[in-house]
């Protein structure tokens, strides 16, 4: 395998040291520029296949330097990404993707991260090398057989025609297959690598929210230390939102339905969208004060209506207006269920799509721009969060006129008077409890376990560990006292389903928590009603969670 260059762009050496060490490993070929001049000579001199740039630099920060590179016709599809320490910013991150960066990775670099990131894009740089050879070296066979069959006879030519005719066709459905499929290993390999991450940085916020908590609760009366706890546990609770974010992505989270204020929700992202589409596009919005709330997860209609708002930027290549507008509908698309709906749309006056292109607008991978410029899955996101919530997506469009996207989505009340919540006149479940419980916790990673561990102490219950779904089943083979399981789902060997369902089978009166901070179980899991906790959870959560798994039994006593 043939290294491949990739370019380091920090006017500190030592940084550039740094990412030397940390890349050295990946076997390719590091070159360094202290400025903005060096990295322009590398970059006429050699071909790159992904560039790392400093954010602050004195002469030319990493904006206007990726700004121009990105000018470059033979730079204008190169990964690019942005390493920053102190421009962290949301606004910051968009501003570096609207010139053209792919990731942008914030300071201290957490090694493992950044070699698989510039890994992944080594990797389709030579993928993508290794197709062109591929399609020239299929071009040249053909241009060979034609030429072949051309000097064949006479009575042969119209033969030559039509196997011409079914090369051609042939050769388009291969590049079409391929384009297809280059995308979607890509996507895939990017979910994975996100989902991966975002999974070992719950169970790492895990440990640091619990220590914290019990850690702010212990410390004697200070208002520096605990204003430096308190501090230190908003910064978590604010990685715990980053990594919803990156399951998002990687579609390994579940959709949180609840009542959503549309106005309240379009006025809390209005500067980002407008950051998004730029100084050249004006927003508009119709959205009555007295709208229904929507039952919808708000990060994920957030999500969506910046895709729409991208792709309306796109539409408007010399500038215009993007309007979004809110409505009750009592018309709504067949194939909706009864009850309430609100219509949201979002159109411009840009330049439209023609009716063919309407029909498959919404399909995975489909996009009319240009190379880079779009992967096609916007619409199809979109598309997805509209049926996932009992809704639906229409789009209409006219070349030259605009395009409008709408969305229904039930609305909260309607679905709250059809499906009315049951709550049980028992006692309060928290104060049920009056005894301290043998607690079985049941996870892989001795920093979560510690962590959870020191919560139940904390709670006055008497928690026992195992490190592994095979150790809980032989602590309780033994006839141990246990009154409630708590265990973790993503474990080598068998997982914390599978052990959910052994106890189920073996102590049918055991309840069980089944916590996890990468969701993906499925509906059919044979778990039922299992009571599930999502990673990182609070001393709080998983009191509450105690209380539910306990109910039944607390009643029956």
């Amino acid at each position: 395998m043939n290294p491949v260059n990739i370019l380091l762009v920090d006017d500190q050496p030592a940084k550039l040291l740094s990412y030397e060490v940390i890349l050295e490993e990946l076997e390719e070929n590091l070159i360094k520029a202290q400025s903005a001049r060096e990295a322009f000579e590398h970059l006429l001199r050699s071909e790159i296949a992904v560039i790392l740039v400093d954010v602050c630099m004195p002469e030319q920060d990493g904006f206007e330097l990726v700004g121009m590179i990105r000018q470059h016709p033979r730079y204008q599809n190169t990964p690019i990404i942005f390493v920053s320490a102190v421009m962290l910013a949301e606004p910051d991150r968009l501003r570096g993707y609207a010139v053209g960066a792919v990731d942008y990775v914030s300071v201290p670099i957490v090694p493992e991260v950044l070699r698989a990131k510039v890994r992944v894009f080594a990797d389709l740089y030579r993928k993508t090398r290794e197709l062109e050879r591929l399609n020239a070296e299929l071009e040249a066979r053909v241009h060979q057989r034609t030429a072949e069959l051309e000097t064949s006879a006479a009575q042969l030519r119209q033969l030559n025609e039509e196997l011409e005719h079914r090369i051609d066709q042939r050769t388009r459905e291969r590049e079409e297959a391929l384009a297809q499929l280059f995308e979607a290993q890509k996507l895939d390999t990017i979910g994975h690598l996100t989902g991966g991450v975002a999974h070992d940085f719950n169970n790492l916020l895990m440990a640091v929210l619990g220590s914290l908590s019990l850690l702010k609760k212990r410390l004697p009366a200070d208002e520096r230390s605990e204003r430096l706890v308190t501090n230190a546990i908003q910064a978590a609770e604010r990685g715990t939102a980053l990594t919803q974010r990156l399951l998002a992505f990687a579609r390994r989270q579940e959709l949180k339905p609840q009542a959503v204020d549309f106005l309240r929700l379009f006025e809390n992202i209005e500067d980002l969208l407008a950051k998004a589409v730029g100084p050249r596009v004006e927003i508009r919005k119709r959205i009555p004060a007295d709208l229904e709330p929507l039952l919808v997860d708000s990060n994920q209609l957030e999500l969506a209506l910046l895709n729409l708002f991208v792709n309306a930027r796109d539409a408007l290549e010399s500038g215009g207006a993007v309007t979004v507008a809110a409505a009750a509908e009592e018309t709504r698309p067949a194939g909706l269920a009864g009850g309430n709906y609100i219509k949201i749309s979002v159109s411009d006056d840009g330049e439209g799509m023609d009716e063919a292109t309407v029909l498959r607008a919404a399909e995975p991978f489909f996009t009319t721009k240009g190379i880079g410029k779009g992967t096609g899955l916007g619409l199809s996101m979109v598309h997805g969060l509209a049926a996932q919530s009992g809704g639906s997506i229409q789009i209409s469009s006219t070349r030259g006129k605009g395009t409008t996207v709408s969305l229904w989505l039930p609305v909260a009340q309607s679905i709250a008077k059809a499906q009315p919540a049951v709550v049980p006149a028992a006692a309060e479940p928290s104060k049920a409890v009056s005894r301290s419980l043998a607690i079985l916790v049941v996870d892989d990673d001795a920093l979560v376990r510690t962590g959870t561990v020191a919560m139940l102490e904390d709670l006055g219950h008497l928690p026992r560990e195992a490190a592994s779904a095979t150790q809980a089943l032989e602590f309780l083979a033994g006839g141990q006292e246990c009154d409630l399981v708590i265990t973790d789902h993503a474990m080598p060997g068998m997982t914390g389903a599978e052990l959910a369902r052994h106890l189920r089978s073996a102590f049918p009166n055991l309840p069980v928590i089944l916590a996890s901070g990468y969701v993906e179980l499925a509906e059919d899991q044979g778990l039922g009603r299992m009571l599930r906790m999502a990673k990182p959870f609070t001393q709080e959560q998983l009191q509450a969670a105690m209380d539910e798994a306990l109910r039944d039994k607390v009643a029956a006593a």
